[in-house]
Order: C-alpha cells, then structure tokens, then sequence
C-alpha cells in the first residue's frame, strides 16, 4: 500500500504489457493544467493514424505496433486528449483501458457504447461499476441531458485519481464518483491489484487468509449506494469488477425491490470466475441476451 501511494506522487517504474519494456511513469506534474501534455511531433502522427485505423485485423495490428512506438516516444508522460465525447489525461502504461481509449477509441467497446445511447431519455439513470479512469461515464455525461444521474464507482485508489482528475476536466454536472467496492456485504474488502494492469484489480474479503498484498478498501452493496444517493430507478447498469459480477448481482437481486432492477446490464464475462450461475439467475430474473461481444454480454428486462 505505501509504495502505490508512493507510485502516485512521483515516478515508479512499470511494464506495459509483456511485449513491451519497462517505462519510467512520470507522475511528478500530474495536476499540471490540462493541456500540459498535449501530444507533438511523432506522437501526435501516430494518434492521428491510429484513430483512423479502420476495423480490419491489419489496421489493427498496424495500430497496435505504432501505439508500442508512442508509448517508448512518451517516456512516461501523460497525454491530454479528447476522447468518446470528454477531455481526459491519460496514462498509456499500466492500464489496458487508457491505452484503448488513448490511441483507438473507435474500438473502445462501441458495441456497447451504442446500445447505451439507444436508450437514452430524459432523466437517465447510469451505474458505471467498475468505472476505471471514466470512459463509460463520460461518454454517457457528454450526451445525455443535463438532468441524467451517473455513477462511476471505482476502487483502486490510483485510477480514482485518474476518474475524478477527468472529470473535473469537463463541466457535466451529472456525473459522481464514489471510491468504494461495491459487494456483497458492507465493510471493507483486500484490493488486489494487478501492477501491469490496473484496470484487473480485484476484490477479496478481507479476513480472507489469501489478503496478504492487498490493499484496504471500503465496500457497500449496491442497495446500500443507490439508498444513499437517492435512487429510484436504473436505466442501464455496466458491470466491470472482474468476476465479482455474480456476488454483488445475487446480493443486489435478493434484496431491491424490482423498481430497481437495471433495464439494461452489461457484465463483463467472467464466467470461470463466478461462483453462482450468473447467466441462468439473470434469465430467471428475465433478463434477456440482445448482444454478445469479445468482452462483454448485454441484457435487457
């Protein structure tokens, strides 16, 4: 815990992925005004490639080797942006989410981006679980109307800096973000997270023997969150928590009345994960599948 607090205020070495070397991440500026790290030169060339890149396996793997190129250019440093609709700072390095987002947000879950905005109306009412650095949230923000509530819930502490950093960076009054895990009790949970990867952290009780190496965060049920924030109904639902899908899904579908039930849910698949059988409680439930993607499944009741 001390040395990802220590990550946070200066630099810390981390790996990209396991095809890419070691990158020297420079924190030491990362409240700087926005616009501080606008991409030049080089950098610049390829976003403006990869962006363009359409959806065919060679633009992708194009895409790919040039993002690689731009991130050794990078050196650490974040990148301002705009993307999916928002301004964002991006750190490319240790998050799968921000590399997406950064170099091809054309590709960022569009599927799932679409059907979101197929059901937008007045008054919206998102639950962004698992938030990350807001991509989800923020796309919502910048389209729906000025009377929508979202909720982007993230609990590792680093990324939520990232979340609340990007959306000060954009006048949406709908958006909130809260630091918690949402599971299956209240209380705290041990944050796993993964160094190369932080948008894989995952969450384990923590009078689990297995806590060791993990980091103390708060946790509510989903119940709990909506009750405190004042929430009637739920539009749409994106679930992100990696394989703590199935434990807050039972707990939240056992306990709220059905005016809460999300009309929409989109769940990450995580069904080696799952202890309960999640698919067959949702259609139980009736819930229907109305598209599959690489990543995700998505429902509507």
């Amino acid at each position: 815990m001390i040395q990802d607090r220590l990550c946070i205020e200066t630099a810390c070495w981390r790996k990209t992925n396991k095809n890419e070397a070691f990158v020297l991440i420079d924190n030491s500026q990362k409240d700087a005004p926005f616009g501080t790290f606008q991409p030049v030169g080089l950098v610049q060339t390829i976003l403006r490639r990869t962006r363009q890149a359409s959806a065919s396996w060679f633009d992708r793997r194009v895409a790919f080797a040039l993002r690689r190129i731009a991130i050794m250019k990078l050196a650490g440093k974040p990148v301002d942006t705009q993307a999916l609709g928002a301004k964002m700072r991006l750190f490319p390095y240790n998050n799968v989410c921000e590399k997406r987002i950064l170099f091809t947000p054309q590709f960022f879950d569009s599927a799932e981006l679409a059907t979101i905005k197929s059901k937008l109306h007045d008054g919206f009412v998102f639950l962004d679980i698992g938030a990350n650095i807001g991509g989800y949230s923020l796309f919502v923000a910048a389209i729906a109307s000025p009377n929508a509530r979202i909720l982007a819930i993230e609990p590792q502490p680093n990324i939520y800096e990232r979340l609340v950093f990007n959306l000060h960076l954009n006048s949406f009054s709908t958006v909130k973000a809260l630091a918690c895990a949402v599971g299956d009790k209240d209380g705290d949970l041990t944050l796993f997270v993964d160094q190369q990867n932080q948008g894989e952290s995952s969450v384990k009780v923590i009078t689990q023997a297995s806590a060791g190496g993990g980091i103390k965060v708060p946790a509510k049920r989903l119940l709990t969150i909506l009750e405190e924030e004042g929430i009637t109904h739920v539009d749409a639902a994106k679930l992100d928590t990696e394989g703590a899908e199935d434990i807050i899904l039972e707990t939240f579908f056992g306990e709220a009345p059905q005016s809460l039930w999300p009309r929409i849910l989109l769940i990450e698949r995580g069904n080696a994960r799952w202890h309960v059988d999640l698919p067959k409680l949702l259609a139980d439930l009736g819930y229907k599948v109305i598209n599959q993607t690489k990543n995700n499944v998505i429902y509507e009741r």
